[in-house]
C-alpha cells in the first residue's frame, strides 16, 4: 500500500480531469457563445482546444504534434519510474504527493493528445493521423487583463495584449505539484540528502568499512 496510494492519487487527478473534459465537450458550445461565469468576469469556464503545449505553443513541422505526444508519454514513464523510486528510498511524503499530481496531470493530458483525434475528431487539420494528434481540452479561463501596453515600454509598448491563462484540472495539478516542490526544495532535497549521506554513513562504519 506504500506504492498504492501514490498511484491511487495520481490515477484519482485523472479520473475528475477526465470527468470535468466530458461533460465540458459535450454540455459546452466552443468559444465565446458558450462561455459561462463562475466568479464575476474575471473567472469563467472557456471551452477551448489547445494544439501544443502550455499556453498553445506548438512544435513546427508535420510532425511536431507526434513528437510532442510521444515526448509526454515517454515523461509519463521517467515521472511513474520516479515515483516509484522516491517511495522505495523513502523520500519525504510532501515530495512523493507532489509526484503523484505531476504523474496524474501528465497522464491526463496525454490522454487527450493519444485519444482526442479519434474519440472527438478534434485533430488539427491536416493531421497525418488522427492518433496522437488530439488537441486538449481546456476550460477553467482566468480573465486578468487585456489592454494596450504604455508607449514607455521598451519593445512592447503600444501593442495590444492579454494575460489570460485557460487550463485544465490536469494542467492545474501539474502546477500545484511543481510550485510546491519550488516552494519547499530545501525541505524535500536538502535535508533528505543530509539524512541519507548520515544513514549511509552510519551502515558503512556498522560494516567496518
Amino acid at each position: 500500500m506504500k506504492y498504492w496510494k501514490y498511484y491511487l492519487t495520481a490515477f484519482a487527478v485523472i479520473l475528475v480531469d477526465q470527468a470535468v473534459k466530458l461533460i465540458v465537450h459535450y454540455n459546452m458550445e466552443m468559444g465565446l457563445p458558450g462561455e459561462i461565469q463562475l466568479v464575476g468576469d474575471w473567472l469563467k469556464l472557456h471551452y477551448t482546444l489547445n494544439p501544443g503545449m502550455a499556453f498553445g505553443v506548438e512544435l513546427g513541422s508535420d510532425y511536431g504534434k507526434l513528437i510532442l505526444t510521444l515526448f509526454r508519454l515517454v515523461a509519463m514513464f521517467g515521472i511513474g519510474y520516479y515515483l516509484y523510486y522516491l517511495v522505495k528510498h523513502r523520500a519525504p511524503k510532501g515530495l512523493i504527493w507532489c509526484i503523484a499530481l505531476i504523474l496524474g496531470g501528465a497522464i491526463g493530458n496525454l490522454i487527450d493528445s493519444t485519444f482526442y483525434g479519434v474519440w472527438f475528431d478534434n485533430a488539427p487539420y491536416g493531421a497525418t493521423t488522427p492518433w496522437f494528434h488530439g488537441q486538449v481540452i481546456d476550460m477553467f479561463y482566468v480573465d486578468i487583463w487585456e489592454g494596450i501596453i504604455p508607449n514607455w515600454v521598451p519593445i512592447m509598448g503600444g501593442r495590444p495584449m492579454s494575460l489570460w491563462p485557460i487550463f485544465n484540472v490536469a494542467d492545474s495539478a501539474i502546477f500545484v505539484g511543481v510550485l510546491l516542490i519550488l516552494f519547499n526544495q530545501k525541505r524535500f532535497f536538502g535535508e533528505h540528502d543530509g539524512a541519507h549521506v548520515a544513514h549511509t554513513s552510519m551502515l558503512e562504519q556498522e560494516k567496518g568499512i
